[in-house]
């Protein structure tokens, strides 16, 4: 008797589904983690690096130029990679291959070396974040997809606001050679950590039927198609839809708050509101603690509301609709003299460019299943074009107008154009079918 209620209970936890999803989710989220620390580590160093080899500022605005170029533009070959190789080998090789060229910086000797190495490491990050869309797209149903994005796409925040007094201590103590050769070192080791423990849903050995197939009856992709094609046609095939257009319009908007806040924040805090080093560097991590709490409501708030039978269209939209017009409120800070108002006012900018962020989930519930990855690349790739333009247009209104009055205004403008594109252009959301047949059509 004792036995067959053993046997039975057994049988029961078997058929409980496991959670070996979120193991998944907590690999993607500390890759992006240490992508987003060797995105910002050269600024870091910079004052250090530039002293000892005797660069000069235009000279290091080009080293600081050079990643964005060649992330850019490397993200649909990124997304190929992703999709031609799954996230387990592409996020291998990509970690491994910027890892690697991070630890070169260490030992660059000049202007050259800097730059080409810099060149290599935005290369060399292409395929990392379509990999996470294409990773939690396969292992999360559509009610989680939401809070999954979310927790990954938050590493992008966390990363910066919680390693950057750490690294700039590292400098300072221990030299600016030490920070690349830790960084990249810390990289290069998880490299092989992802390489023994990722995999996709069919192929993990832990993930037991009840979850597969709870994953498969939520809508989750678990075993991707087989890449059956590409050229430049298969793009100009997804650009003939227009979830695909609005995504990328209302990307590039967001995005646009993220690079102010990556480029241009502390310069405003120290020159235009007159702070103190110190006070401003203690005011630079609560706007990324706002976007931090905004990613995670948002991701939240969208499955709850899918979890409670709201249309998943009308769920992944609203807080995309809702973060784009609040980002909007940036260029309150243009009429209080309070360093606590504009603090609190960009907080909840930077909350609402959070929230607004859930986009990454918007590409997954729209993406071909075969092209996966390639839609987050020309998605991300949008979104990435504003961190080219953005330092510069507002270089250039600082220059023309002496203050960032008009910079915070075109800020919130963009804002303003992500909001129409997703409430107008976006239409209903769902998973777009090609195949080879398909020429494509809105």
């Amino acid at each position: 008797m004792i036995t067959e209620t053993v046997n039975a209970t057994r049988a029961m936890a078997s058929a409980k589904p496991t959670r070996v999803r979120y193991f998944m989710l907590s690999l993607v989220l500390i890759a992006t983690v240490i992508n987003y620390i060797d995105r910002v580590n050269i600024s870091i160093v910079a004052p250090f690096m530039s002293k000892e080899l005797g660069i000069d500022k235009v000279h290091l605005g080009f080293i600081f130029f050079a990643f964005a170029w060649t992330y850019a533009f490397a993200l649909i070959p990124g997304g190929y990679i992703a999709d031609r190789f799954g996230s387990r080998v592409g996020y291998a090789l990509s970690l491994g291959g910027w890892s690697v060229t991070t630890m070169l910086l260490g030992l660059s000797n000049g202007f050259a070396s800097l730059f080409g190495f810099r060149l290599a490491v935005g290369a060399m990050e292409a395929p990392a974040f379509p990999a996470n869309a294409r990773a939690v797209t396969m292992w999360f149903p559509e009610r989680e997809r939401g809070f999954a994005t979310s927790i990954y796409v938050m590493g992008q925040y966390i990363g910066t606001a919680l390693f950057s007094g750490l690294l700039l201590w590292m400098a300072m103590a221990f030299g600016w050679r030490v920070v690349f050769l830790v960084t990249g070192g810390v990289g290069a080791v998880f490299a092989m950590v992802w390489w023994r423990l990722y995999r996709d849903p069919l192929q993990s050995m832990h993930a037991n039927t009840a979850e597969i197939d709870y994953i498969r009856q939520g809508g989750g992709i678990v075993a991707s198609k087989k890449h059956v094609h590409f050229s430049l046609r298969t793009i100009g095939r997804l650009l003939c839809y227009r979830q695909i257009w609005a995504i990328c319009i209302g990307k590039y908007a967001s995005t646009t708050a993220l690079y102010f806040f990556l480029t241009w924040f502390p310069t405003y805090l120290i020159e235009e509101r007159h702070m103190q080093i110190l006070k401003a560097g203690i005011f630079t991590v609560l706007p990324y603690l706002g976007a931090t709490a905004g990613i995670l409501l948002a991701g939240w708030f969208s499955d709850w509301q899918i979890r409670r039978g709201v249309p998943m269209s009308f769920a992944r939209k609203l807080p995309l609709v809702v973060g784009s017009l609040l980002g909007t409120t940036i260029v309150l800070v243009n009429f209080t003299t309070s360093d606590i108002a504009c603090i609190a006012v960009l907080t909840g900018a930077f909350f609402a460019q959070g929230i607004a962020s859930t986009s990454w989930a918007a590409v997954s519930e729209a993406a071909p299943v075969q092209y996966i990855g390639l839609a987050a690349g020309i998605t991300s790739l949008s979104a990435n074009l504003a961190g080219i333009v953005t330092p510069i247009v507002i270089g250039y209104i600082l220059q023309a107008t002496g203050s960032f009055a008009w910079a915070l205004n075109f800020v919130g403008m963009l804002a303003l154009i992500g909001a129409l594109s997703y409430s107008v252009l976006l239409g209903p959301l769902h998973r777009i079918v090609m195949d080879d047949a398909t020429t494509g059509r809105t």
